[in-house]
């Protein structure tokens, strides 16, 4: 496949009655746009979250667009590991097969160090670890689909990003910025390595990365604040971001595209990845140290307390 896919757009994904798709991160921005246009494609969509209000209104708002999309939301907190194992238990004892799991809910640069409710850094705590418990606790379920996905979102941020494993919670030091981009560089291992793991243990599951490039969104807004540096960029130069919509084609891509391939990275194919239609992304140097990713596996699921 050549790096670019033809102005791919959302009309292009293929049509699946019967597909159950699981969006972390999906009342607002990028997931919410994953879940209408998933929704609109046939898919039965769990839209998760903290805010079961903001769930009802996003759900309200796709059958607005689309009568008979089959939306439902489950209330998960990714910054506390005892409502990721609750989440997954009922889902577990229901016992359907998911297809699709698109890892996307994200905190990004809270001024001062906040942590979560397991002792994580916010940042490496919801981003990375949250979806590690999720991904490895629902891995049964994924296992039971034939052509299972699963798409972890990160950011071109990562390519500022190192895996600091003296100081993963940046306890001795903390700059919101850095944590951020090793959360995200955290994010795009994560997914080659579970490919690289589903290859060597046989589960059948395809793993990939995408990334929105540069997005209007309110991650900005509610991360560093509207009056931050970035928070301003967002409110008073819109049209440097491309609109939500158009950040969430390199996951949908990822996601539904037959000519999507397990452990690549996909993001806009303008300006040096920030805008543009889905196309195969560039993976910093840093990503592709296996040695790194290996070990970030083994530590990452000591931490989130589960084991693939």
């Amino acid at each position: 496949m050549q790096n670019r896919t033809k102005n791919w757009t959302a009309s292009q994904i293929p049509f699946r009655n019967n597909g159950v798709a699981l969006i972390t991160g999906s009342t607002e921005g990028i997931g919410y746009e994953d879940a209408l246009a998933l929704s609109s494609a046939g898919w039965s969509v769990i839209m998760m979250g903290r805010n079961a209000q903001k769930g009802a209104e996003s759900i309200a708002k796709i059958q607005r667009v689309n009568r008979n999309a089959k939306v439902s939301f489950e209330k998960i907190d990714l910054a506390d590991l005892s409502s990721i194992k609750a989440f997954a238990s009922g889902m577990i004892a229901k016992g359907h097969a998911i297809d699709l799991l698109i890892n996307n809910a994200g905190v990004m640069t809270p001024p001062k160090r906040l942590e979560t409710a397991d002792g994580f850094e916010l940042q490496f705590g919801t981003n990375h670890i949250g979806h590690v418990a999720l991904t490895a606790q629902l891995l049964p379920l994924l296992r039971k689909s034939p052509g299972a996905r699963v798409v972890t979102v990160s950011s071109i941020a990562n390519r500022e990003g190192m895996i600091n494993f003296d100081d993963l919670q940046s306890r001795s030091s903390y700059a919101p910025g850095k944590a951020y981009s090793q959360s995200k560089l955290a994010n795009l291992m994560f997914a080659l390595e579970l490919q690289r793991q589903s290859e060597k243990h046989g589960w059948g599951i395809m793993s990939v990365a995408a990334h929105p490039g540069v997005s209007r969104t309110n991650l900005l807004i509610t991360g560093a604040g509207r009056w931050s540096v970035a928070g301003m960029m967002r409110t008073l130069l819109p049209f440097l971001f491309q609109p939500s919509a158009q950040g969430a084609l390199p996951t949908l891509y990822a996601a539904t595209s037959p000519e999507a391939k397990g452990g690549l990275y996909y993001g806009p194919d303008k300006m040096m990845e920030t805008r543009g239609y889905p196309a195969i992304a560039k993976i910093p140097a840093q990503a592709q140290d296996v040695n790194t990713a290996a070990k970030l596996w083994k530590i990452s699921q000591e931490l989130a307390k589960v084991a693939f």
